[in-house]
């Protein structure tokens, strides 16, 4: 989208100011389909930062995720946990993964994650 979607951008200041993480959202963006649950960026980037602390060849990449995230204005990016990008009929990664999704580039979405199957 080359202006945010308004809406999106209010679903994404609600998450930010409650810190809430059980809103599902599902969007299209370059081509995929991603789906699952947003999280606050704070909350987001500390889970990733625990994930890259656990590794023995990524901890260095931990402090990155530990930064302030910036205040001003309102959120540009949407921040899926638990989350997969939906291929046929296939979610991708399997347990779910951590997604960071620029607003400007959701061309559509709806609220609630997608099912799929594996079978």
């Amino acid at each position: 989208m080359s202006k945010p979607d308004e809406l999106l951008v209010d679903v994404a200041t609600l998450v930010e100011s409650g810190h809430n993480n059980q809103m599902s959202l599902t969007v299209v963006t370059g081509g995929a389909v991603i789906t699952g649950r947003l999280a606050p960026e704070a909350v987001w980037r500390q889970r990733v930062s625990e994930v890259l602390t656990d590794s023995s060849r990524l901890g260095e990449f931990s402090a990155v995720f530990t930064a302030t995230p910036r205040g001003d204005g309102p959120p540009a990016y949407l921040h899926f946990h638990m989350a997969r990008i939906l291929q046929g009929t296939v979610g991708i990664p399997e347990t779910g993964g951590m997604y960071r999704v620029s607003i400007a580039d959701v061309s559509a979405w709806t609220m609630g994650d997608f099912s799929y199957s594996d079978h």
